[in-house]
């Protein structure tokens, strides 16, 4: 990924690259050189803050423990992917460092999406996890990992379906989610979503998700030309 300067002129987002575009790619890519589309993200540039280095260690300790593996292996490790993530770009958690909130962020991603793609339990880091970033709510979804336990979870709809319908023709996009586990999916109806938030410190207002993420994680559903109410085995 890379990360460059950029400047707003009216309704205009100007770009500011270091070097030529590949105007043969640009076609191949985008099917025009006049037109195409990009995506971007504004970079808090902030110190990284000691939260985070406090998640990051946590969150090493879980996969350390797991894996019988020493930290500062694993610290090495996230610390050169994080390198080839953003082609070439280096980053520190020390307390003199020079990298942004965004730059700690980006990197705590890595270690997260390691540990729901090798099912590493969420222990002594779990209550520091950024729980009210929809990215992490994202992930829980598309792992179906229960975002208070780390359980295999269901996905839970916030907005009712309603009795007696057949979920296989619901568009499931357009509806707001949560994965939670058997146990804290009764929970949750029981004590109702403001004491639920409240217990366990979570936003439950959930979040949507695109139909490719739904069919990859088996919900079947009428998703109008990109789904006949099926999905792949998965």
């Amino acid at each position: 990924m890379e990360r460059v300067p950029a400047e707003v002129k009216g309704h205009d987002l100007i770009l500011h690259l270091g070097h030529k575009l590949n105007n043969d790619r640009l076609e191949t890519v985008s099917g025009s050189a006049g037109q195409f589309w990009v995506d971007y993200e504004l970079a808090d540039t902030r110190k990284a803050r000691g939260r985070q280095r406090r998640l990051f260690f946590a969150l090493l300790s879980d996969i350390s423990g797991y894996f019988v593996v020493p930290p500062e292996f694993l610290k090495s490790l996230f610390y050169v992917q994080y390198q080839e993530y953003t082609g070439g770009r280096s980053i520190s958690l020390s307390e003199a460092t020079e990298s942004s909130v965004s730059d700690a962020n980006q990197l705590i991603d890595l270690v997260i999406d390691f540990m729901f793609e090798w099912r590493v339990p969420f222990k002594k880091g779990y209550e520091l996890l950024p729980r009210d970033e929809e990215y992490y709510l994202f992930e829980c979804c598309r792992h179906r990992r229960c975002m208070i336990c780390g359980r295999p979870a269901d996905i839970h709809h916030l907005d009712t379906v309603g009795m007696g319908m057949d979920r296989r023709k619901v568009d499931h996009s357009k509806r707001h989610v949560m994965a939670l586990c058997r146990q804290h999916h009764t929970e949750f109806h029981k004590v109702g979503p403001a004491a639920f938030s409240g217990k366990y410190h979570v936003p439950v207002d959930g979040l949507k998700l695109d139909v490719k993420t739904l069919k990859r994680i088996g919900v079947q559903g009428d998703y109008g030309g990109d789904c006949d109410g099926t999905t792949p085995n998965v």
